[in-house]
Formats: structure tokens, sequence, C-alpha cells
């Protein structure tokens, strides 16, 4: 019974799925520092994206890496407007997190719930921007 009473919770909740933004400067080694988060969610018509070059922890990690180009291409994952302005969140999130072989690359994409179904409208958008600064304190700074 308790099963069901928890099912039920999660569907109340706000539903969220989050992925981490890579800098991969070496794709053959596979190594990488963490320095972004995307969080999506679908009920809600939310995304958000943040990004966060540590310049000394970028050199100390890969000598040659060019900041001001990583810093160039990372916009995209802040910025709502290009290229995808008329599609669903949803949809938007998935094309930034999709699997890339490349320098900056995301993590699997992880799925989440914050259980506080009597909120509304703005109070579940602020809930969301909590746990999304939350997270990336944890994941990225």
């Amino acid at each position: 019974m308790d099963d069901i009473k928890d099912v039920a919770q999660l569907s109340d909740g706000l539903l969220y799925e989050y992925a981490v933004i890579r800098y991969v400067p070496s794709v053959e080694r596979e190594e990488f520092i963490n320095v972004g988060l995307l969080m999506v969610s679908k009920r809600n018509r939310w995304l958000r994206g943040r990004v966060h070059v540590d310049e000394q922890r970028l050199r100390a990690f890969s000598v040659a890496a060019d900041v001001e180009a990583l810093r160039r291409q990372l916009k995209l994952f802040e910025c709502r407007d290009v290229p995808f302005r008329d599609i669903p969140v949803e949809e938007a999130y998935r094309w930034l997190a999709a699997v890339k072989s490349a320098v900056i690359q995301t993590s699997a994409s992880h799925p989440g719930v914050l259980c506080h179904n009597a909120a509304a409208g703005d109070e579940r958008r602020r809930l969301l921007d909590a746990e999304f600064d939350r997270l990336f304190h944890l994941l990225v700074k």
C-alpha cells in the first residue's frame, strides 16, 4: 500500500530532468570538468541552463584550453532564444542534452521530483529555480 502512496506523491510532485554540461578537452581520454547544468520540467514548461567556467581550474586541467572560445560556445546552453525559440521546452532540452562526441558534452539525463504538490504557478517555478541552484552548486561549482 505504501508503494501506491509513493507513486501518487510522484504524480503530484514537480517532476524534472537534469544533465550536467561537461568540457572534454581530449575526447579520446574521456576526462572532463563540469561547466554547467541543464534542467527541464515539461509539465511546468520550465527550462533553465547555466554555465560556470573556472579559468584557473580549467587551465590546471588543460593548459591549451581556449577559455574565450569555450565561453562563447557555452552561451548556447544559457540562451532560450536561439535556435529553438518556438519549440516546447522538452524538445529544446533534448536537443541541448543530446549525446555528442565533441569537447562540450552532457551527462546522461537524470530524473528528479520535488514533492510539493500544493504549490501552484509561480511557487512551482520558484521551487524549480531553488532546486536548480542547489544542483548547480553541488555539481558544477
